[in-house]
């Protein structure tokens, strides 16, 4: 068998060509290594723990189950269990509920495995303008396009296509394959999973339409229907942008910076050197003058012959740059320069209102889009129309009439949680920024895309986590959690930092997360306090005072020398301290301001080049399952079997922990490899009915009896 990673590079060459059509993909399906490798990057997820319609979980897998798999994808006997459908409520709209899938096990694995594929063959034609579900993608690097493209938009399209997901076209979804896959076994395969059908509330439902829920192939499938709208928005683009690289110049603007450039050229201080050479030109200029006057206009009135008239203004400026100011001129001068600065930082360079120059920019994250519009409202009405027709009769879909919306850059607009706006010019306000080597002022937020922290957003979030109450004259007021308090002080810690950290984490962008999480901060603070007061049923003012002892000392169990918030904890038995501090807002104060895609913070994901093919090398959990040795009795003959757990935490806060789990812990691993039906021992079945400890126990009583006789 192949190497995956020798295939998806061999696979992802080809697919820069686009004109090339792949065949007999097939094949690969049949590569046991393909599905190490899909096992070993979804195994630690906890989804696999919950049961699809086949009432089966993760557990228990084994490469044994995987070759009956391989064999019946060979003969096309391989059939999709229908998804598990369940409902959840929608995070916008807690009222209103949207499907979720929940596919049986060994279907995801065939999934992963058309990921893998479908992955290095579509990624290297998709438009750069999608950034949702995609390798090197997030919604942060969508955002930073936003950011850095759309500066001077004066119309939003916010745009939002209706049941996105449950609306697919099968037929049209297999059409677009086709155009560059011709393995129609492997169609057929794709098509299989598009009918599988859901249950829901025991009822068998036949699919017609859409993608399967919840499943791993879903977000791909939805990018290759999407790619359409992109390359049409981009077709779009090209036939409206107009060819000028910037707008007119504003008259206005140029006439006023023309008298400060004359007012200031009159403030410059000549050298001894550009003195001299004024007056030689002057006298040059007037000897001239007067032979042209002596040869050319007798009797003829000077002041109105072109030729003496343009010597006369010539000389008229030479005498004017030899002039010195008095002290009073100069500083006339000097304050007529300050006002007309002034006045000229409140108009636009260019004719905001320029016919010739029109612009459109597009961004996805998912089947969410947001089209900027340099034109006028008209325009965007004529491309909300083109794309609604095309969405239509091409891809039989529909735009959401109450979702998708024109705005004027005077108005925010909602993109993927953020507010985003057009920042206004400060009047008399100038930044200074660095431009080709040099510092050089610019004009604070002059239409510049700002993104922002939304108000319910925060309010939301907390509130979700039962952190606040609204009194009823509106304040937020901080309040304990209840299910937190049967958790340790260091878990319920833990838990506040966690949701901090994440909050800043996405939220980052916005050029106001200092101000609004700094108020944030103080709620989690406080709530965190009541929670843990209400763990030792005593008030907070009481737990400030609270010790612990510590090598015959006391410390504050819950607060630092600096008075702030945290928990003290033994660590390593009774040999050593350990103090964690709830979320610091210092680390979060230092906002980087990021100016280039590529020069971002690491914490965020970004557009780099297009390599999509990773490292399959095997991992720790294919080499010891690929090891045929159990990890309870050290049976080398098999068979073997993976025993997963859902978390460690459900078996690390368990009193009386079994010797299997207790090998969970100290191994920090959420997998056994295990002997299973039909080995000497069947450690797995044992594990499962609890037998496996009463055999580690007579084990180690056997043991125990032995040295004893020794």
């Amino acid at each position: 068998m192949r190497n995956p990673l020798q295939v998806l590079q061999i696979l992802e060459s080809r697919a820069k060509d686009e004109t090339y059509r792949f065949d007999k993909l097939i094949k690969h399906f049949y590569n046991i290594e393909f599905y190490e490798a899909a096992y070993a990057k979804i195994y630690s997820k906890e989804g696999n723990m919950t049961e699809g319609t086949d009432s089966k979980t993760i557990d228990g897998f084994s490469l044994k189950h995987v070759e009956t798999l391989i064999e019946a994808i060979k003969n096309e006997s391989y059939e999709p269990e229908p998804v598990r459908r369940v409902e959840i409520p929608k995070k916008n709209d807690p009222k209103k509920k949207r499907p979720l899938g929940i596919p049986a096990f060994y279907d995801k694995l065939v999934q992963q495995v058309m990921v893998f594929i479908l992955e290095v063959i579509y990624e290297p034609v998709f438009e750069d303008t999608s950034h949702g579900y995609r390798p090197n993608r997030s919604c942060h690097t969508a955002l930073y396009q936003v950011k850095q493209q759309f500066t001077g938009t004066k119309w939003w399209i916010e745009g939002d296509i209706k049941g996105f997901f449950d609306n697919i076209n099968h037929n049209k979804m297999i059409e677009l394959l086709r155009k560059r896959i011709m393995d129609e076994k492997f169609l057929r395969l794709v098509r299989k999973f598009l009918k599988a059908g859901y249950v829901y509330e025991r009822q068998l439902h036949k699919t017609y339409a859409g993608t399967p829920q919840g499943g791993i192939v879903s977000p791909i499938l939805a990018n290759i229907y999407l790619n359409e709208l992109d390359k049409k928005v981009k077709q779009i683009s090209l036939e409206y942008n107009t060819t000028k690289r910037q707008r007119r110049a504003n008259n206005e603007y140029k006439l006023i910076a023309d008298k400060i450039y004359a007012r200031r050229k009159k403030l410059k201080m000549l050298t001894l050197e550009e003195k001299e050479a004024l007056e030689e030109k002057l006298e040059k200029l007037l000897q001239e003058r007067n032979e042209y006057r002596l040869t050319h206009l007798q009797g003829q009135i000077a002041e109105k012959d072109r030729h003496y008239k343009y010597l006369s203004k010539i000389i008229y400026k030479v005498r004017r740059e030899l002039k010195e100011l008095t002290p009073e001129e100069r500083e006339k001068e000097t304050k007529e320069i300050r006002e007309l600065q002034l006045k000229m930082r409140k108009l636009p360079a260019m004719d905001e209102f320029d016919e010739n120059y029109r612009r459109l920019k597009y961004v996805r994250y998912a089947d969410d889009f947001l089209i900027s519009i340099i034109g006028t409202k008209e325009d965007a009405k004529m491309i909300k129309e083109r794309l609604g027709e095309f969405l239509k009769e091409e891809l039989s879909l529909d735009l959401s009439e109450e979702k998708t919306l024109i705005t004027h850059n005077s108005k925010k607009v909602r993109f993927l949680g953020y507010d985003i706006f057009v920042g206004t010019r400060h009047e008399g306000k100038v930044a200074l920024t660095k431009n080709s080597g040099r510092m050089v002022k610019k004009r604070v937020d002059s239409k510049n895309i700002k993104l922002s922290l939304p108000h319910d957003k925060i309010k939301d979030f907390l509130v979700d986590k039962r952190m606040i109450k609204i009194t009823n004259d509106g304040r937020w007021k901080a309040i304990h959690r209840p299910y937190l308090l049967v958790n340790s002080p260091l878990e319920i810690l833990r838990q506040y930092n966690s949701e901090f950290g994440g909050l800043y984490q996405y939220y980052k962008l916005a050029f106001d997360v200092k101000e609004k999480l700094g108020s944030v901060h103080q709620l989690f603070s406080q709530s965190f306090a009541k929670t843990l007061a209400g763990k030792h049923k005593t008030k907070v003012s009481k737990l400030r005072n609270k010790y612990m002892e510590f090598n015959g000392t006391k410390v504050k169990a819950y607060v630092n020398d600096n008075g702030n918030w945290g928990v003290h904890f033994i660590k390593n038995g009774k040999d050593d301290k350990e103090y964690i501090a709830f979320a610091e807002l210092f680390p979060y104060r230092d906002i980087i301001v990021v100016k280039e895609l590529e020069n971002v913070d690491s914490n965020i994901n970004v557009i780099n080049e297009k390599h999509i093919v990773t490292n399959y090398a095997r991992t720790e959990i294919v080499q010891r399952m690929r090891a045929n040795k159990c990890e309870w009795c050290g049976d080398d003959k098999g068979p073997f079997e993976v025993h997963h757990i859902r978390k460690l935490k459900n078996i690390k806060n368990k009193k009386n922990k079994k010797f299997w789990e207790l090998m969970h812990i100290y191994r920090n691993r959420k997998t056994l490899v295990l002997c299973a039906d039909g080995s000497k021992n069947n450690c797995h079945r044992k594990l499962h009915s609890g037998k496996l400890d009463q055999h580690k126990k007579m084990q180690a009583s056997e043991s125990k009896n032995n040295d004893l006789a020794f």
